[in-house]
């Protein structure tokens, strides 16, 4: 199993989809098996989950970052 891929797979969707962003915030478990069209045991879904918020995470702050760079030019 690809976690690193369904992980990658997820943000995508997340981030380019609305509703599934509104669906991964509110229930990402029902979200993370939309996207990847398949149930998988609560510890495999906890991971992906976990592994998706960091991800998102790491996004936000590197837009951020970014905007900061163009402030300062």
């Amino acid at each position: 199993m690809d976690i690193k891929g369904h992980i990658n797979k997820i943000v995508e969707e997340v981030s380019k989809n609305p509703n599934i962003k509104e669906q991964f915030d509110k229930e990402p478990v029902k979200a993370v098996e939309k996207v990847i069209g398949i149930d998988l045991p609560d510890d495999v879904v906890m991971k992906i989950i976990e592994g998706v918020k960091a991800k998102l995470k790491i996004d936000s702050v590197s837009k951020a970052a970014d905007s900061l760079k163009g402030i300062f030019k």
